[in-house]
């Protein structure tokens, strides 16, 4: 978005001050202080100048080039001014004034009169209730806060005007350039979708960070992120992560697809990687624009202290890492070289003593060494050199190679210089070591991630559609299942108790009575499950026992099902739910009736692949269980797979399905399948 948001020709400032403690002053004073160059044209009916340059009493005396408005003046006057703007021919604003839709119901009407003024004039607008755009290489401040970050390649999307504010005090001297921020405050125009797009369109980002508390359109959300994801590396910060967003539901799917889990299945799909905290958003932000990603997992830590390394090991292993097994080679090499003392072995201990030269040649073995995708380097504070010295080291030996190098240079009175040399060099430093396994972590997600892309057929099965369909419209939901594909055991439905006998004597193996009732959504909470069935005294017991559980819960009866027992399985959950702003989403995860104590289910967005399917099982603990378990053998993941995307493609074909969920599908040994045993459905209801 090559657009005057951010690389204006001329600006009016409606609502330019001369009183240094008002927004219009702080704008003025910005355009000036941080060098633009383009016009600048503050409008304020009785001043004659701001800070040397001229005013104008409105818009319309404002001269040429002029192509971008910023708004701030009172509420009930912006809408007038609105059109002063469209009838100057400016179709670009900015609006910093507040009290709008953030106020209650008189805001949003104003709101609604803003977008007809828009309309009107074909302006695009930012705002209201924002503080503005910054990009540093035009350069333009359009905000009123003190402060400009340095140039750099991180783009930066935010809700939260606030936070903008913040951002751009805490990054003064952290080493964190930007390219682009923007606020887009109550969005009432352009909106987030349109800057992610617009940031990672401009060639100085390298890489699109973003603080967001909801979406617009979740359907357009992914679309757009997934395609700019694919071309820079996309970090998201989440605000609002309760359930305000999620639908209300009296079912295992529902209630575990919540808005938290719909929001991280859609980031995941899309490729954005998400952060817990905005420290750590821009610590990976910083690293992927300044590092080549690493090649795999594999990572080196090189040191002159113990303890802090051990630490890194630790995070580093916590988070998926592994450390890397140093080539006979390197161990040769560095124990010809080191202290007698040193350890060659990983992590390579060069010792207190050692200085540059020492941490050189490790460095340079360590990032040949074939086995190794990163290293990371420590430094413990010491006396006989000083941290600027191996700051210098660091960034020649990195700089001649393709490898993710990562510092903790620690301590903070006294490496301030050797921090200013590393962010020259553009080495990412961690004050603490253990911080460094988040991003390197990160980076290696983002490579795996953009490996997987590489792969991703969605495919295709043969389906009766007319007999689909039929099901769909008769709420058939195991008719429906099975001309997709999915198994179940056999079964068949009984209305009397004596028509229960008959048909458990033809169940081959032993039997199970499951309730029929519309009333009740889980059958085992009310004892309307019963297993184990092997005689015709057995069968009777049983229906007599949930004759009586219906009764006492006030409820009616109307009939059982009779289903051959599935044994010596692990019961796992598949299910679909259709989110209100994502759309379709498969889920997966450890079933059976505890379902709901364990909580261990991942979602993703349909439609899946394979890879994805296969990712959506190994997220959880159902997913490591299934390859093997104490005295369990190991399950047939590949039916598991195989029920997941047809659950997915019925998700797609079915928008009219709200959610469909199997639970228990009982998973058997390798080669051997997996069975659907008990299932629910609900479409969408019609709203009046």
């Amino acid at each position: 978005m090559d657009s005057p948001f951010f690389s204006p020709k001329g600006i009016a400032v409606i609502g330019a001050s001369q009183d240094t403690h008002k927004l219009g002053y702080g704008v003025i004073r910005n355009l000036i202080k941080y060098r633009y160059k383009g016009g600048i044209y503050p409008v304020n009916r009785k001043a004659y100048e701001i800070l040397e340059q001229p005013c104008f009493k409105s818009v319309a005396e404002v001269p040429d080039p002029v192509d971008l408005a910023v708004i701030i003046v009172p509420a009930k006057a912006v809408a007038g001014v609105l059109a002063e703007c469209g009838e100057r021919g400016i179709q670009h604003v900015i609006i910093m004034t507040g009290g709008f839709s953030e106020t209650g119901e008189e805001g949003r009407e104003m709101e609604k009169k803003l977008m007809e003024v828009a309309e009107e004039y074909g302006i695009r607008m930012i705002g209201p209730n924002c503080i503005g755009t910054i990009d540093t290489h035009t350069p333009v401040n359009t905000t009123f806060v003190v402060g400009m970050p340095e140039p750099g390649d991180i783009g930066f999307i935010s809700h939260s005007g606030a936070m903008v504010a913040a951002i751009i005090d805490w990054a003064s001297g952290s080493g964190i350039g930007f390219s682009r921020i923007v606020s887009l405050g109550n969005q009432i125009d352009v909106n987030e979708i349109e800057m992610i797009e617009g940031i990672a369109g401009d060639p100085q980002t390298k890489v699109i960070t973003a603080y967001i508390e909801g979406v617009s359109d979740g359907q357009a959300f992914l679309e757009t992120s997934r395609k700019m994801a694919l071309k820079k590396p996309f970090l998201m910060l989440k605000g609002g992560q309760g359930e305000s967003g999620a639908r209300a539901v009296a079912s295992h799917t529902g209630a575990l697809a919540g808005s938290s889990e719909a929001y991280g299945a859609a980031f995941r799909y899309c490729g954005i990687q998400e952060a817990d905290t905005i420290e750590e958003m821009f610590e990976w932000a910083r690293a992927m624009a300044w590092q080549p990603l690493p090649r795999g997992k594999r990572v080196a830590v090189l040191t002159n202290a113990g303890g802090p390394a051990i630490l890194a090991v630790d995070a580093l292993e916590r988070e998926g890492l592994e450390i890397a097994s140093l080539s006979d080679e390197t161990k040769k090499y560095l124990t010809s070289r080191l202290p007698k003392a040193a350890s060659v072995n990983n992590p390579v201990d060069v010792l207190a003593g050692s200085g540059p030269g020492t941490y050189t040649l490790a460095l340079e073995a360590l990032l040949t060494d074939e086995n190794v995708d990163a290293v990371l380097v420590i430094q413990a504070p010491q006396d006989w050199f000083l941290p600027v010295s191996l700051a210098e080291v660091v960034g020649e030996v990195a700089a001649a190679h393709d490898k993710t190098v990562v510092t903790s240079i620690m301590g903070k009175a006294s490496v301030g210089d050797a921090l200013k040399i590393l962010q020259k060099r553009r080495i990412p430093n961690v004050a603490f070591p253990e911080r460094a396994a988040s991003l390197l972590s990160a980076m290696k997600n983002r490579r795996e991630w953009l490996r997987k892309q590489e792969d991703a057929e969605i495919p295709d099965f043969e389906v009766d559609q007319k007999e689909a369909q039929e099901a769909v419209k008769n709420n058939d939901w195991e008719s429906l299942l099975e001309s997709y594909g999915i198994r179940f055991p056999e079964q068949k439905t009984a209305a009397s108790e004596d028509e229960a006998v008959k048909m458990a004597s033809e169940i081959k193996g032993k039997g199970v009575m499951k309730l029929v009732s519309e009333e009740f959504s889980h059958k085992s909470d009310i004892g309307g499950v019963k297993l184990g069935l092997k005689s015709e005294a057995d069968v009777r017991e049983a229906w007599s026992e949930i004759r009586k559980s219906v009764e006492k819960a006030g409820g009616n009866m109307q009939g059982v099902l009779i289903q051959q027992m599935v044994e010596s399985a692990q019961e796992v959950i598949v299910g679909l739910v259709r989110d209100q702003q994502f759309g379709p989403m498969v889920l997966f995860g450890s079933g059976g009736t505890d379902v709901e104590l364990y909580k261990d289910v991942q979602t993703a967005i349909a439609p899946l692949n394979r890879m994805r399917a296969k990712d959506l099982i190994n997220a959880t603990k159902a997913g490591e269980k299934m390859k093997g378990w104490r005295n369990m053998s190991a399950r047939d993941e590949e039916a598991v797979v195989e029920a997941l995307l047809r659950l997915s493609r019925i998700a797609v074909d079915y928008p009219e399905i709200e959610e469909l969920e199997i639970n228990p599908l009982c998973v058997l040994e390798n080669g051997q399948g997996a069975i659907a045993v008990d299932i629910r459905g609900e479409k969408i209801t019609p709203k009046n």
